[in-house]
């Protein structure tokens, strides 16, 4: 590993080179007249971005016309594409696909490489967008957000990561100075007043930048393929003879594997890199270890982004269909007293004048 460091070094100049030329003017970033909501992290995948897009666009709905614009990592397009009911995940990336089949046709969705070009064709699409959210664009400074929030996770935090390929960071902690709001992800049930202080003293937030803790809240289990599934299984009503084939294309499957393992059940897990597309020699793997479970009863779990690229899957097995589920997941941020998320986000953003009354 202490090879990679002086790649690491290198790698962070080509860094601070970009975002000075983008400071001094030399790189350009383009207003827009209308909210832009950046959500991102400084790390590569794992804390939580799309859950946290969703709560956002859970507390706007109804009240704001709400866009979503990404980049859709992995998809099989290019350029421009707007989510409609016929879209795939290999249309608009899982993520999306995840998004517009929650909320849609309630907001608007779209993908696109280049995000000034994106949010034009989206408000020439819906003119009446009073805001849209950008999700994972931090590190794309042409566009200029109105709101910057950055996530960190809990058990990784940035001021003990390191830059790429010698850690996971994108960019060096510093570059939190340009957030407006940064949320600590993934945050353990119990957290002690000690744990909070560990966390301002280090994350060293300007005053007029706001601190969030933020925690996973998991639902009961859902069935992938609802028309082969007759009987849902409860989830902490499990007996020790049941056993879970936990199956995860996430960048970080451990706080989803550790919910799983405080249930009533034995779970054995086969990870997959993040965004894995599955393959047919993947689902014959999977029905392997399926198969060879011995529990009288055994089910697979899955996560709600990996469950989006099952359903849409042509390889999975129509036997295993009854026996698959993912469990949803909402984020709940830890009430510590201070002013709600959502009232912090959108006063920074009317603070801007952009936001319509």
């Amino acid at each position: 590993m202490l090879l990679l460091y002086p790649i690491s070094r290198l790698y962070g100049m080509g860094i601070a080179l970009r975002n000075k030329m983008f400071e001094y003017g030399m790189l350009k970033q383009q207003e827009f007249d209308i909210p832009l909501v950046v959500v991102g992290n400084l790390a590569m995948g794992g804390t939580g971005k799309t859950p946290h897009v969703e709560y956002i666009v859970r507390s706007f709905l109804g009240r704001y016309n709400v866009g979503v614009l990404s980049r859709g990592y992995k998809r099989a397009t290019r350029g421009f594409v707007l989510a409609t009911p016929q879209s795939r995940p290999e249309d608009i990336g899982d993520e999306s696909y995840q998004i517009y089949r929650k909320f849609g046709p309630d907001i608007t969705v779209a993908v696109c490489e280049k995000r000034s070009e994106g949010i034009r064709k989206m408000r020439e699409i819906n003119p009446k967008l009073d805001v849209i959210i950008l999700d994972d664009a931090f590190q794309h400074r042409y566009v200029k957000p109105t709101a910057s929030v950055i996530l960190t996770e809990y058990n990784r935090p940035v001021f003990l990561d390191k830059l790429l390929p010698y850690g996971r960071l994108r960019e060096p902690a510093r570059a939190l100075n340009r957030a407006d709001i940064v949320v600590v992800t993934k945050c353990p049930p119990g957290m002690k007043a000690m744990d909070y202080r560990i966390f301002e003293e280090n994350l060293q937030l300007f005053p007029y930048q706001k601190l969030y803790f933020s925690r996973y809240n998991y639902g009961h289990l859902v069935p992938v393929f609802p028309e082969a599934v007759s009987n849902i299984p409860a989830l902490g009503s499990q007996q020790p003879e049941t056993s879970l084939l936990v199956v995860t294309g996430v960048a970080n499957p451990k706080p989803f594997v550790r919910f799983l393992r405080r249930q009533k059940a034995k779970v054995k897990l086969k990870r997959f890199n993040d965004h894995h597309n599955f393959t047919s020699s993947d689902m014959e793997e999977i029905t392997r270890l399926f198969d060879d479970l011995t529990a009288k009863r055994k089910f697979i779990v899955t996560t709600e982004k990996d469950a989006v690229r099952i359903l849409n899957n042509p390889y999975f097995p129509h036997r295993l269909k009854p026996f698959i589920f993912y469990v949803p997941i909402k984020v709940e941020f830890i009430d510590r007293g201070e002013p709600d998320f959502t009232v912090g986000l959108e006063k920074t953003i009317r603070d801007s004048r952009l936001f319509k009354s």
